[in-house]
């Protein structure tokens, strides 16, 4: 034998001589390994999971059922009470009610889910679309899309307020809307109207009758107030069958703080401008049988040459002045504060003499700008306060004009 390998035979590891039964082993080798990667693989194509079987999707419908009020496509719907969202068995999750311009209603889910209300009234003639959406206890969805048309109203009011957008004004100044027709339902009206102040101070508002409401703080604003308010009368139904049709944002400006005190016993009238007197004034208030209000009032016009008849204010024939100088209006009924060029100068300071009015020192045709009302009218604001004391007269009434300052802050409240 010369040593070398049989022909048809190898020599298997550590010396092991192989051919078929080599062979055998390496596949039983392979084999296990085969199973030992089966086993760490942790069978997910079978088993869904390690170590257990795969749980199903569930597919089925989700139980909820929301329902929307009005019914889809339905118009002369009532601006008020008439949108309502549930959700049966589920709870809302989202709702959204959108106008034509993408606008939301502001609204809330109830605490159980089970409701959505709107905050406040719809604008009317006005189309909406409804978004909701609720879940059901295995967290399934179900949603409802709707639109409807609120009604369009036959009858309307607007509010005419005042101050105007973009005005500054005095620190007395009230906002006072007088509305078109008379208001049966106050609370929605009012409701519908919010006054908000930079920096913030409580402002409530009070109603003078059916067809007036002025809002104040407790106290005058302060200087430099920024003072916005939000007429959403759009859609109220402020008597039945009469709805608003208003819908505008304006705000205005608190200047410097100026209180002018009239005393009508010693004749004179001191100005003070944030807490400094700038001005000691002679005046002629209103005489003993013609006496002039005490209280505090509030400038809300101002004429530099005006007509004044006494026939417009219950004094007849007594006066007719065409051309009365540097006039501001302190009431409705007919109180100026305002210029004086026919009456002697020695009145001004010693007596008075006026149907009312307070009179100050004045040229006919309100052209110098060196007399005493001039130089008033001139550093006068309307909403500047003007407040009459020591008269023989009772204290002008709340609605007379913007002074309402007239009224403890319980009574403005209540």
């Amino acid at each position: 034998m010369n040593g070398q390998p049989i022909s048809g035979t190898s020599a298997g590891a550590n010396g092991v001589r192989g051919g078929r039964g080599s062979t055998g082993l390496l596949a039983l080798v392979l084999g296990a390994l085969l199973l030992t990667v089966t086993a760490c693989g942790g069978g997910d194509d079978a088993g869904g999971g390690k170590g257990g079987a795969g749980k199903a999707e569930d597919t089925s419908a989700s139980q909820a059922v929301v329902t929307v009020a009005p019914k889809d496509g339905a118009d002369s719907v009532a601006t008020s009470g008439a949108l309502k969202v549930s959700a049966d068995q589920g709870k809302l999750t989202t709702v959204k009610v959108s106008d034509p311009k993408g606008t939301e209603v502001a609204g809330k889910i109830a605490a159980d889910g089970a409701s959505w209300a709107p905050d406040q009234h719809l604008a009317a003639a006005t189309k909406y679309k409804v978004h909701a959406i609720a879940k059901d206890s295995k967290g399934r969805e179900s949603a409802k899309d709707t639109s409807f048309t609120t009604l369009v109203p036959q009858n309307t009011f607007i509010g005419q307020y005042t101050p105007e957008d973009g005005a500054t004004v005095g620190v007395g100044m009230p906002v006072s809307i007088h509305f078109t027709r008379g208001i049966t339902d106050p609370d929605a009206v009012e409701n519908a109207i919010k006054v908000t102040a930079e920096p913030s101070v409580p402002v409530e508002g009070h109603w003078f009758g059916n067809d007036r409401l002025d809002f104040r703080p407790e106290d005058y604003w302060a200087a430099g107030t920024k003072v916005t308010v939000k007429l959403n009368l759009d859609g109220v139904e402020g008597r039945p069958g009469v709805y608003g049709k208003q819908a505008k944002t304006i705000s205005f400006t608190i200047g410097r703080k100026q209180v002018s005190t009239v005393d009508a016993s010693t004749h004179r009238m001191k100005v003070v401008r944030d807490g400094q007197q700038i001005k000691d004034i002679p005046i002629s208030a209103g005489a003993p049988a013609t006496t002039t209000y005490n209280g505090q009032m509030v400038i809300s016009e101002k004429l530099k040459v005006t007509r004044m008849n006494g026939d417009t204010v219950g004094f007849g024939g007594e006066y007719d002045i065409k051309d009365v100088p540097h006039a501001m209006r302190l009431s409705t009924s007919g109180t100026f504060i305002h210029g004086n060029y026919w009456g002697a100068s020695g009145i001004f300071g010693s007596t008075n003499t006026s149907h009312g009015c307070v009179g100050l020192q004045d040229v006919r045709g309100a052209w110098s700008k060196k007399t005493p009302a001039a130089w008033l009218f001139d550093n006068s604001l309307i909403g500047d306060v003007v407040v009459v004391k020591n008269s023989h007269d009772k204290t002008i009434q709340p609605d007379n004009g913007l002074n309402g300052w007239n009224m403890s802050w319980s009574e403005w409240t209540k």
